[in-house]
């Protein structure tokens, strides 16, 4: 038997309660996922309540709209560089360093904004910490190193939990507290949050959660390159059914994706919405996000095989698009909302965990780092491609987009070739 196939023998291995290694960091291993359930929804309150107030901040150093597109466009930039090398250093150094220096680097980020003499500088200074911020790919990490692969899907569905309610939070609780003691003042709730979710990593999260076959502590792995080594991201993404999987995963989302970054020009210049009905649509987005993350793909990942369900999740994701192109109310896109985030979630979550389960157990935060580089990179590439379709063809050029690119790929995957054996092991 080859490494590989011996690493994903051991990557497929499941682990139990009350079998070896089970007990970590004096928690038990459900203890310390629920654990990071918890620092996800902290780290990503922190997030979305410093996104709150960004702007307000921007316009009082006298920053333009198109300098703020520019400052929106390099934490994109950086996050798309960091993920690959924030998942390396995971697999390398371990979960609890991981975590704790993503708070840290949150709580350099906010620091900065404080930093009201350093004026547009430190404004765009306030950036840079981008690189190490990756709530998701850490705790995704955790969870796919402490949970057998038929546990994985449900609960990284319920990670996503953690994403709705920062979502919902942060925005809230910035409005609120900024209405009542100043402009900076969610910063400095951000600040002391983001402390407490260090304190909590650092003393909770297990050094190392990685486990060999027989479930014991595995010294940190990675591969045999450093941290930034391309050669060791070329030789994950060149393993059996992981490249053409992680190709379906950029390009079945990559439309919907820019297709939401332009949904508040969309939203006030098509739908007439305002600032407050369009905060409405947003909360009615996290809403559905948590109820299909939380609810309905565990359910559905325990009755159905991935490869099933991927191929419906991109059929979803095709039909959508059609649907898109020909709507022309914000009602009509409401109904469409649920099936739409329905194919994304399923799409990101079964991607997640059959890339995870084609690696090394060593390489899964390296594997998870690189697939959370399809967000950043939409959010970098997106507002710009998007901007001409829009501007060019119109609102439905989109939704003919996302059409266009899930047929392609539903016919692609019809054969079921390009899937074969990535079915979750009995």
């Amino acid at each position: 038997m080859t490494s590989d196939s011996q690493a994903h023998a051991h990557s497929t291995e499941p682990r139990r309660d009350g079998g070896p290694g089970t007990e970590m960091a004096g928690l038990s291993r459900w203890s310390v996922i629920r654990v990071t359930y918890l620092l996800t929804v902290i780290q990503m309150t922190c997030l979305f309540m410093q996104f709150s107030v960004l702007l307000y901040v921007a316009n009082e150093l006298g920053l333009d709209s198109v300098g703020f597109g520019l400052l929106q466009t390099t934490f994109g930039l950086l996050q798309l560089l960091g993920s690959p090398v924030f998942g390396r250093l995971c697999d390398r150094c371990g979960a609890r360093v991981g975590l704790t220096l993503s708070f840290v680097a949150s709580w350099s980020l906010l620091g900065l904004l404080l930093c009201r003499s350093g004026g547009l500088t430190a404004l765009f200074l306030s950036r840079l910490p981008a690189l190490l911020i990756h709530p998701i790919p850490g705790s995704q990490m955790v969870i796919t190193d402490l949970t057998s692969p038929a546990e994985r899907p449900a609960a990284l569905g319920k990670l996503g939990l953690g994403l709705g309610v920062g979502l919902i939070l942060g925005p809230l609780l910035g409005g609120l507290v900024s209405t009542k003691f100043g402009i900076y003042s969610p910063i400095y709730v951000a600040l002391g949050a983001s402390t407490l979710g260090a304190a909590i990593s650092a003393s909770c999260i297990p050094a190392n959660t990685k486990m060999d076959a027989q479930g014991r502590s595995t010294p940190g792995g990675g591969g045999g390159g450093g941290v930034f080594s391309l050669k060791e991201t070329w030789r994950l993404l060149t393993l059996p059914r992981v490249l053409p999987v992680f190709t379906i995963k950029v390009l079945s989302g990559f439309p919907a994706g820019i297709f939401l970054i332009m949904l508040s020009v969309i939203s006030v210049n098509v739908f007439g919405l305002e600032a407050q009905q369009t905060g409405y649509l947003m909360s009615y987005f996290g809403v559905f996000q948590m109820v299909i993350q939380g609810l309905v793909i565990g359910r559905l990942t325990s009755r159905y095989s991935e490869s099933a369900l991927l191929r419906l999740s991109v059929l979803v994701l095709g039909v959508v698009g059609l649907a898109m192109a020909l709507m022309t109310t914000i009602v009509h896109f409401c109904l469409l909302v649920p099936p739409l985030l329905f194919g994304l979630v399923s799409l990101n979550i079964l991607t997640d965990n059959i890339l995870t389960k084609a690696v090394s157990p060593m390489d899964t935060g390296a594997m998870l780092g690189l697939c959370a580089c399809v967000q950043p990179l939409t959010r970098t590439v997106g507002p710009t491609l998007g901007g001409f379709l829009y501007q060019t063809f119109g609102v439905s050029s989109l939704g003919y987009l996302q059409f266009g690119v899930n047929l392609a790929l539903t016919l692609y995957l019809r054969d079921g070739s390009v899937l074969r054996g990535v079915e979750k092991p009995q």
